[in-house]
């Protein structure tokens, strides 16, 4: 029974998550939702921009304390190890909600693109940001990534297996193929608001600061990890980096 419990709240982790991450869709690209990004300014440019700040904290401290090690060696004397990763996605996925209905549109506009072609072009990256994010999680394992593999598994009485280090071909162009996509959602857009700038800014801030500590865990989990980071670019897929040969001791 209750490894029918840990697989039944897996799948409704990732269902949470599925339904934040199409509303994530019209929330930053203003569409499609009853409040996105840029509805109409409710508060003070001061009071929304405090508020926004503090649901993107909210978010990056909820974000990188829980997926670190340490965390999680805690974390699971609480919830059983193979809801671990599932219980991540659902407070990720809430951080977001939180977010999103919090969030104070802020007025303003920084850059306004009206040229149809630019327009469009700037519409279709956006599609492929978000093409690019769904994308790269299936080549490293989606199911594994938001913890469906470890509630299936425990559900089957069968011991979780840690993944191997592999380097699918999009990964050997450019280590976090992922957080391009993110980045390609930040940036796209024709209509650049105070609010989206904000955003944009912060998110990206982020990801670069959370790619330092993700990358430190990754080396200790896969000391291979180390010399794939010297041969690898982070987020440009602009050359393979030249490596050094190792000196050799007398």
């Amino acid at each position: 029974m209750k490894r029918a419990f840990v697989l039944l709240y897996g799948m409704a982790c990732y269902a949470v998550f599925f339904a934040v991450f199409l509303y994530a869709i019209g929330f930053i690209g203003n569409f499609a939702v009853p409040k996105s990004m840029d509805s109409p300014r409710d508060v003070a440019f001061g009071t929304a921009l405090a508020v926004n700040l503090g649901l993107l904290a909210l978010f990056a401290v909820q974000h990188s304390v829980m997926a670190r090690p340490a965390f999680k060696r805690w974390w699971t004397r609480i919830v059983p190890e193979p809801a671990e990763r599932s219980t991540y996605v659902l407070f990720t996925s809430l951080a977001l909600v939180a977010l999103f209905w919090f969030w104070q549109p802020m007025g303003g506009t920084v850059w306004m693109i009206t040229a149809p072609a630019a327009v469009a072009t700037l519409h279709v990256t956006y599609a492929l940001g978000w093409a690019l994010l769904l994308y790269s999680t299936f080549l490293i394992n989606h199911f594994d990534l938001f913890g469906l593999r470890q509630v299936w598994l425990h559900a089957m009485g069968r011991p979780y297996t840690r993944l191997e280090f592999k380097t699918p071909w999009l990964y050997q162009q450019m280590r976090h193929p992922l957080y391009v996509g993110w980045l390609l959602i930040f940036w796209a857009t024709p209509v650049m608001t105070v609010a989206h700038l904000v955003f944009a800014v912060m998110t990206t801030a982020y990801i670069l600061v959370a790619i330092q500590f993700e990358e430190h865990d990754l080396i200790d989990a896969h000391p291979e990890y180390a010399e794939y980071r010297r041969r690898v670019p982070m987020l440009l897929p602009l050359g393979r980096r030249s490596v050094r040969p190792a000196m050799k001791q007398a």
